[in-house]
């Protein structure tokens, strides 16, 4: 993305934008003041005296939890697509790439509904903004899942995903959905971590981490769910994103697991997941397998915040 001698240039303006909503971020003394609200009117008087303020400003009182998700979610995309909006190339591509996971999920969403006879009209609200685009018009007018099927490999982002995914409409039955979701999740990952490795600096170091932690974690997830399917061994290979660290190796041991203990020793033997599993049980203080993948999530979120002359800015949202 350019050094500091030229980073300024075009886009010293949207690193700016988002270290002012980062600096607005609730900090810990507002949670601990959270934590003390008895109901959820109390924390909105809270929050006036943060930049959250205005945000449940016009909601009247007794607030419901959908309200405040809603609100959160419309300021969270109004500042993204302020952002994207206004930059220029390559962090736009950049954040196109971020809004791809959530248009697969609202095309599953809409593949699911479909299937079941449920109207596009109906599902449309329940779609994630972040994974609204224009054409997601066309889609709508869709009335089976094989009108579905040719509007997505035709008037989507997502249509060069889909083409490697999927043949004809035949497949897209709900048996196959959340294969299909798991192949459209690893052919995007795959794609997003070229993008960054080939814009290299900062952007590289930064982000090629995070995608190859989201590749191993759904690895390591498909291998835990496939022990109730009748997927064969092969075929769950195939699933499994190949930009992580545990590829080639890790992966290789991860098809032929036969259960979940299996699966914590191939961990163990690579050394970035060697502690995965530190705390994980059934216990009443035990954490589970997501909780842990959770917090190295956030680590690695904090660490792209701190970086700047880079298009992880953007994560910050």
């Amino acid at each position: 993305m350019g050094d500091m001698t030229t980073f300024n240039i075009d886009n010293g303006y949207f690193e700016g934008l988002v270290r002012g909503y980062r600096s607005g971020i609730l900090k810990r003394n507002d949670y601990h003041n959270l934590v003390e609200c008895e109901t959820l009117d109390d924390l909105k008087l809270h929050l006036q005296g943060t930049d959250y303020g205005p945000l449940l400003a016009n909601d009247p009182s007794p607030l419901i939890v959908q309200t405040i998700d809603e609100r959160l979610k419309e300021r969270l995309v109004h500042e993204f697509t302020h952002i994207r909006n206004q930059c220029l190339q390559p962090l736009a591509e950049f954040l196109d790439y971020m809004t791809y996971g959530y248009m697969i999920d609202n095309i599953i969403l809409l593949i699911t509904g479909t299937l079941r006879n449920r109207p596009i009209a109906e599902l449309l609200p329940r779609c994630h903004p972040l994974g609204q685009f224009e054409e997601l018009a066309t889609i709508s007018i869709a009335q089976s899942p094989a009108e579905l099927f040719n509007a997505v490999m035709v008037d989507t982002p997502l249509a060069p995903f889909f083409s490697e995914c999927v043949q004809d409409e035949n497949d897209l039955d709900e048996m196959n959905i959340e294969i299909l979701r798991n192949k459209l999740y690893k052919a995007y990952l795959e794609d997003f971590y070229k993008f960054c490795e080939n814009l290299g600096g900062t952007t590289a170091d930064v982000m090629c981490p995070i995608l190859a932690f989201e590749a191993d974690r759904r690895a390591i997830t498909i291998t835990i769910n496939s022990f109730r399917t009748d997927l064969l061994k092969d075929d769950i290979e195939n699933l499994y994103p190949t930009c992580g660290k545990l590829y080639p190796e890790g992966l290789k041991f991860l098809k032929n697991a036969e259960d979940r203990e299996e699966v914590r020793r191939i961990c163990e033997r690579f050394g970035a997941y060697k502690e995965l599993y530190n705390g994980v049980g059934d216990g009443p203080n035990d954490k589970t397998l997501e909780d842990k993948f959770f917090e190295e999530e956030v680590k690695l979120l904090a660490l792209a915040s701190s970086s700047n002359t880079t298009s992880v800015c953007s994560t910050r949202l």
